[in-house]
Parts: C-alpha cells; sequence; structure tokens
C-alpha cells in the first residue's frame, strides 16, 4: 500500500507570517493537532499544538504579536506519495513524528498521521510500533 492511498488529502495550512492565534484557531477549528507552514505550496515548516504551548506559552512570548516561523519547527521531514507505507512508519518511529507532510514535485498534497495508519488492520502492528518508538523519552528529566 502507497502513502498516496492512505494520506489526508483536504489539510490546512499557513503561512509564516501567519499570527500564532490565527495558527491555534486553524487547529482547533479544523480538529487537528498539527498545521503545515506554507511558503506557496512548498513546505517550510510545521507547527503543532505542542510547539505553540512549549515554544511560545511556557517561554512567555508575545502570543499577540508572534507568528507561526517563530515557533515552527524547520527541516521538516515528509513523505512521497509513491512511498510504501511500511517505509513512511519506520521514518515516523526513527524520527519520532506522529505526521507527515506529502510532498510530489516539491508541492505539498497531504498529510499522512498515525492514526490513517492504525485505522488499517493490516498495519496495526506498524502503528503500534511507531508509535512505540514516537513515545520512547528522549531524555530523563532527573
Amino acid at each position: 500500500m502507497k502513502v498516496r492511498d492512505m494520506m489526508s488529502k483536504n489539510i490546512a495550512t499557513v503561512k509564516p507570517d501567519t499570527p500564532i492565534l490565527e495558527v491555534a484557531k486553524v487547529l482547533k477549528d479544523m480538529n487537528i493537532g498539527s498545521v503545515p507552514v506554507c511558503d506557496g505550496n512548498k513546505v517550510v515548516g510545521i507547527v503543532t499544538d505542542r510547539d505553540i504551548v512549549i515554544r511560545e506559552l511556557a517561554m512567555g512570548k508575545d502570543v499577540k504579536r508572534d507568528v507561526a516561523k517563530d515557533v515552527m519547527t524547520s527541516g521538516v521531514t515528509t513523505a512521497t506519495p509513491e512511498m510504501d507505507i511500511h517505509e513512511a512508519s519506520k521514518i515516523m518511529a526513527q524520527r519520532q513524528i506522529r505526521r507527515l507532510p506529502v510532498v510530489e514535485n516539491g508541492t505539498l498534497i497531504g498529510m499522512l498521521a498515525l492514526g490513517d495508519i492504525a485505522v488499517q488492520s493490516k498495519l496495526e502492528d506498524d502503528a503500534g510500533e511507531a508509535l512505540s518508538d514516537i513515545s520512547k523519552p528522549t531524555h530523563t528529566m532527573y
């Protein structure tokens, strides 16, 4: 099975200069946990709800002034539509990420989430393994 077969095609995006409050509203209104940041159709970053909390709110930054590029993760790992779903799952596990923007010829065309993989009964093991690897702590707090 290919990424194209499982990806979401109706995706929201924001621009690098989109205000953080507007990004948060997109996340809320679309009931999603992350949104790609695009310059035109090119993915330049991704903002998660956690990014807003950790990189903005917890740091005491000005949510009324800051924009998506201030909190986004750049250098985003992407998938291609023709990539095998097992390969995409391995990438998600190795990189400890739950969502992969899908890019074709430099243009964002979809989004693959761990949840998309998990709903396919044939792929439950891949999703479980990926989630297990994603959920491993990268450092201790003590």
